[in-house]
C-alpha cells in the first residue's frame, strides 16, 4: 500500500502516533523490527507496544498528580494507548496499572482493525531521505539506524541504562507473613478495598542483613565504554541507591510509612511491597527492585525477604542501554528534525521519560502531522497542559548543555503564581483541564480527536 505516512517503530509512541494519523483516514506504514528475526536484549514478544519494564503507568489521579493529568488528557484526546491500558488495569492502589499481555494485544488488534494502516515486520537502517516519517525507536534503536541518527544529528547520542524489576509467581509468596494492603488504605477506584499490594515486612535486622547483600552481591560489569553512562533516577537499581546510606531504601521504595501489619498492628521497620503484573493475579512485581545484580544472586538474596524464603521468579531482573537524542538542540517546536523537517520524532528517544510520557508525545507527533498533510496550521496545546508542558520541555524550554530524561511534573508547568502550597496541585491540573477544553474545541474542529470508539 502507498503510504502518508511513515513511522518506524512500534511501541509505545509508534503505536499512538499510528493510531492517531490511520483513525483521520490517513495511509500509515507501521515499522517495526521485532516479528522480522530480530529481537532486543529487553523484550520478550513480538508484540506492538510491549511493556519491558514496570507495569505501572504510575498514579491516575487527574486532581494532583501531573501524570495524572496526562492520563486525563490523553484520554480527551483519544489516546488509544490509554484505552488499552484501561481495559487491561489491575489493582494498585490510586494507580493506574496493567496485565501486560492483554495490554499489548489490546493496542495490536485495535490497530490491525484498521484498513489503511500497513504493520510491516521489517529493520530500518537509515533515515529515510525523503517523504513524512516518525521515528519511534525507542531506546534500544537498533545500532545501524542509531548510527544513521547520529549521522543526521551531527551529535552522538545520549544514553543512560534502564533496570527492570523481578516478577514473582503470586502462589509462592508465603501470605502467612506478607498482607495485603495499600499506604493508608487507599484502594484503587471508587470500589477499592484498599488491599492491592502485598507487603513482606522486615525487622531492623532483617533489613541490614539485606541492605548488606545487596552491596555484597554480584552484579553485572559494564563495558570499558559503558562505565560512564549515568542512570534516570526513576529506574535506578537498588543496588544503587542501597549504595547512598544504609537509610536511603526506608525511604525510598521499602518505605514502610502507612503501612500497618496486621500481625503486630505496627509499620514494620521496612517494607518490601509487590504489585500485581496481570490479570490473573498470578504475577506480581517487585516494585522499585529494578536490579543489576546476576541472577544467581537475586535469588539468594530475594528469598532471605520475609514472605519470599520460597519465591519463584517469573522473570528475573536485567539491564537495557537507553539512548536518546539532545531534542532542545535537535528539534523544532514539533519534534521535527531541524537538518532533516521531514522527519520527526516520538517517544523516549526525544528523552521524555516514563510509558504514559512516551505515549503523549507520540500522540501529539501524530495530531501534528495529520495537521500537515492536510495543510492546516497546528498550534500546540497550552504549556498549562500537561501535553503543552512536556512537549515545550522537550522542544526547547530545557537546558540543551544538561539535557536529561524527564517525567512529567508541575516543575514543567507554567507557575501559579500567589496560590498556596496547600492547594497549588489542584490549581495547576484545574488550569490544565480548563485549558485543554478550549484547545479542543478551537484547534480540533474537523479534526474529530476526541475518538469516543477508540479501540472499542
Amino acid at each position: 500500500m502507498i503510504h502518508d505516512i511513515h513511522i518506524i517503530g512500534g511501541g509505545l509512541a509508534g503505536s499512538e502516533a499510528a493510531w492517531q494519523l490511520a483513525r483521520r483516514g490517513l495511509r500509515v506504514r507501521l515499522s517495526e523490527m521485532r516479528g522480522s528475526g530480530e529481537r532486543t536484549p529487553a523484550h520478550h514478544t513480538d508484540c506492538l507496544a510491549e511493556l519491558v519494564c514496570s507495569n505501572s503507568f504510575r498514579s491516575d489521579d487527574s486532581d494532583k498528580n501531573a501524570v495524572g493529568l496526562l492520563h486525563d488528557e490523553m484520554r480527551r484526546c483519544g489516546s488509544l494507548i490509554m484505552a488499552a491500558a484501561d481495559k487491561a488495569r489491575v489493582p494498585a492502589g490510586s494507580a493506574l496499572a496493567v496485565d501486560r499481555d492483554i495490554f499489548s494485544a489490546e493496542v495490536e488488534r485495535a490497530i490491525g482493525a484498521l484498513p489503511n494502516l500497513t504493520i510491516a515486520r521489517e529493520r530500518i537502517d537509515q533515515l529515510p531521505e525523503a517523504g513524512l516519517t516518525i521515528v519511534a525507536t525507542g531506546p534500544l534503536t537498533a545500532t545501524s539506524l542509531a548510527e544513521s541518527i547520529a549521522g543526521a544529528t551531527g551529535a552522538d547520542a545520549l544514553a543512560f541504562f534502564d533496570a527492570i524489576a523481578p516478577i514473582v509467581h503470586h502462589d509462592s509468596i508465603d501470605m502467612d507473613i506478607a498482607w495485603m494492603a495499600s499506604r493508608w488504605d487507599k484502594g484503587s477506584g471508587p470500589d477499592g478495598d484498599g488491599k492491592d499490594y502485598i507487603n513482606c515486612p522486615m525487622d531492623r535486622d532483617q533489613y541490614e542483613a539485606f541492605h548488606a547483600g545487596l552491596l555484597a552481591g554480584d552484579k553485572t560489569q559494564f563495558r570499558e565504554w559503558e562505565a560512564n553512562t549515568p542512570y534516570f533516577d526513576g529506574c535506578m537499581p537498588i543496588e544503587v541507591m542501597a549504595e547512598r546510606g544504609v537509610e536511603t531504601l526506608r525511604f525510598g521504595p521499602m518505605k514502610p510509612v502507612g503501612l500497618d501489619n496486621p500481625r503486630t498492628g505496627r509499620w514494620p521497620y521496612a517494607v518490601v511491597q509487590l504489585r500485581q503484573d496481570n490479570a490473573l493475579g498470578t504475577l506480581w512485581n517487585m516494585v522499585g527492585f529494578q536490579t543489576k545484580l546476576k541472577h544467581a544472586a537475586q535469588v539468594e538474596l530475594f528469598r532471605t525477604i520475609p514472605g519470599l524464603q520460597n519465591a519463584e521468579f517469573a522473570r528475573l531482573g536485567g539491564l537495557h542501554r537507553n539512548t536518546f537524542i539532545n531534542s532542545p538542540m535537535l528539534l523544532d517546536r514539533q519534534l521535527r528534525l531541524k537538518s532533516a523537517p521531514h522527519v520527526r520524532f516520538a517517544g523516549q528517544i526525544t528523552g521524555c521519560e516514563g510509558y504514559v510520557e512516551s505515549a503523549a508525545v507520540g500522540l501529539l507527533a501524530g495530531m501534528m502531522t495529520a495537521a500537515e498533510l492536510s495543510g492546516r496550521e497546528w498550534a500546540p496545546p497550552p504549556r498549562t497542559t500537561a501535553l503543552g508542558a512536556l512537549l515545550s520541555h522537550i522542544t526547547g524550554d530545557a537546558e540543551a548543555a544538561t539535557y536529561q530524561p524527564m517525567n512529567v511534573n508541575f516543575g514543567l508547568f507554567p507557575p501559579m503564581g500567589d496560590v498556596k502550597k496547600k492547594v497549588r496541585k489542584e490549581a495547576y491540573t484545574a488550569r490544565g483541564k480548563a485549558d485543554l477544553a478550549a484547545w479542543l474545541a478551537s484547534h480540533a474542529v474537523g479534526e474529530s480527536p476526541v475518538l469516543a470508539t477508540a479501540a472499542s
